[in-house]
């Protein structure tokens, strides 16, 4: 008796230990099991010259892996997707017509993917849920490598939040750590936060897009996330929202009227609930996995060192190549640094904004402050260069307006939040990445004029911009008649629209093909 107490008593406590154990924030349930091995599959096994044709719903139902030749085009390539795609098509449909007549080779194998009751109704189900993945193999290589930069950043912003660390590893499946990812619709950086998104967290416009910085978008990542555990109350449910939003996330738990992230994958349909929404929780685990085990599965790897800087706040306005020969830096490793900087500041055309924290070199720690305070006031400036605007015309494109300011297009997507699908409407203002059409005052400028009238600021005059190729200026102080606008001349940003304008607000034009 004494025994079998005392070994009560040992379970009791082991049961108490157990209990007091942290659950497992990412659960595995068996329904998506099959979806964490394919991920699996396309992390490692093929690489962007090829791919996976699949069953879109049962991805353990792989029909082949296509390798594209080396010097294969878009084009070459999509045929060959289209061909194997035709083949599976053509051999589901015969075997969902009469699977147990006369099977060749290909017939059996094709079959014998399938469980053995499956049905004549299901295969020709299946006949049209062909789907191809691109590998990503070398692309998760790469990022392994590029994230030791920031990794150890990343994973600290989240414990210092009270977040799971592992959730360092999202931009595995986001942007494979690319800084400078940009997706079709808009998504930018490595955390890959939309425009509409990123706003909530980040300044983002024509001079400043902080979604393309490592650093600032990371702690954007931490609150984003952070929002969604606070109100699912579980951790995979918060990843998935990452992908298709907090508000679609809270429908499916209604709909299905469930939290298991297995059920909702299964069962929840939208019309935005799509491939990629419903395999994002289970391709971060994969991802997870790989990282774990990243030389198993590519050799010999090491990760890039952290990445050190120090960050110093820019007094006032200032142009960046006056920033760079103040600091003693190229303007090359400035704008490496400082990603967040949009091409019209690096071109002259916008200010570094004042109050921005600028990264610098890790040397300079002690002398940025020094070194920016000794930037002559007549480098530096009262307020920003002001924007201007090209109203959007029926029959224009991204090209055209483009090339019309001489901007390159990718300038002009950026300053813009344009997807490379996106809509252009006649009506709309379009920012454009070029000098404003005002002289602006320096704080030598403003001293002076302080001294000379008791104080009042001193500011230029707007004046309409006559062509876009050669904007008209006024300086501090000075006055000139306003030349009649150019019928395609950029608006300035104050400019009132008329009411009567002549292109509907309403008219699409669409945008460039390669936009």
């Amino acid at each position: 008796m004494r025994k079998a107490a005392y070994a009560a008593a040992l379970l009791a406590v082991h049961i108490g230990i157990v209990a007091a154990q942290p659950e497992n924030p990412f659960p595995r349930p068996a329904a998506i099991k099959p979806a964490i091995s394919f991920w699996t599959r396309v992390y490692t096994e093929v690489g962007t010259d090829g791919g996976f044709i699949h069953d879109s719903e049962h991805l353990n139902v792989v029909y082949a892996t296509l390798h594209f030749p080396a010097d294969a085009s878009r084009r070459q390539k999509h045929r060959l997707i289209q061909s194997a795609t035709r083949k599976y098509r053509r051999i589901l449909l015969e075997l969902s017509a009469h699977r147990a007549n006369h099977l060749d080779a290909e017939q059996q194998r094709v079959l014998a993917l399938w469980p053995s009751d499956v049905t004549s109704r299901q295969l020709k189900h299946a006949a049209y849920s062909l789907r191809f993945q691109l590998g990503q193999a070398n692309r998760f290589r790469e990022g392994y490598v590029r994230s030791g930069a920031w990794r150890g950043y990343i994973e600290k912003a989240f414990e210092s939040a009270g977040l799971p660390p592992e959730l360092a590893l999202l931009p595995h499946v986001e942007s494979s750590f690319d800084p400078d990812a940009y997706s079709k619709v808009g998504a930018a950086g490595m955390w890959q936060f939309t425009r509409s998104t990123g706003m909530r967290f980040m300044r983002i416009d024509n001079i400043v897009d902080e979604r393309r910085d490592p650093f600032l978008s990371t702690l954007a990542a931490v609150k984003l996330l952070q929002e969604n555990h606070s109100v699912l109350n579980s951790w995979p449910l918060a990843i998935t929202a990452y992908n298709h939003g907090l508000a679609g996330m809270r429908r499916a738990i209604q709909v299905c009227h469930t939290t298991d992230i297995g059920v909702i994958d299964k069962r929840y349909s939208s019309r935005t609930f799509g491939f990629a929404s419903r395999n994002f929780y289970a391709a971060f685990l994969a991802a997870l996995d790989v990282d774990r085990n990243a030389e198993r599965y590519f050799g010999p790897i090491e990760r890039d060192r952290p990445a050190h800087t120090v960050t110093v706040t820019v007094p006032d306005y200032v142009l960046a190549r006056t920033v760079a020969k103040a600091v003693h830096v190229s303007l090359d490793t400035l704008q490496r640094l400082n990603p967040a900087l949009m091409d019209s500041v690096w071109a002259g055309d916008k200010f570094v904004p004042k109050g921005f924290e600028l990264r610098l070199p890790p040397r300079l720690e002690a002398s940025s402050k020094q070194r920016l305070a000794a930037i002559a006031a007549s480098d530096r400036y009262a307020f920003q260069r002001p924007n201007l605007h090209h109203r959007v015309r029926r029959g224009d494109t991204l090209s055209g307006i483009a090339q019309r300011y001489h901007i390159t297009m990718a300038s002009l997507i950026r300053a813009n939040g344009l997807g490379n699908r996106n809509f252009i409407r006649a009506g709309r203002m379009l920012n454009l990445p070029v000098k404003g059409p005002r002289t602006v005052p320096t704080l030598a400028d403003a001293s002076d004029a302080s001294s000379a009238s008791a104080g009042q600021p001193v500011l230029a005059e707007a004046v309409d911009v006559s062509t876009p190729e050669a904007p008209a200026t006024v300086d501090a102080g000075q006055t000139a008649a306003a030349p009649a606008p150019a019928a395609d001349a950029p608006v300035p940003a104050d400019a009132p629209v008329p009411a009567d304008a002549p292109v509907p607000a309403d008219a699409p034009v669409p945008a460039d093909e390669e936009s």
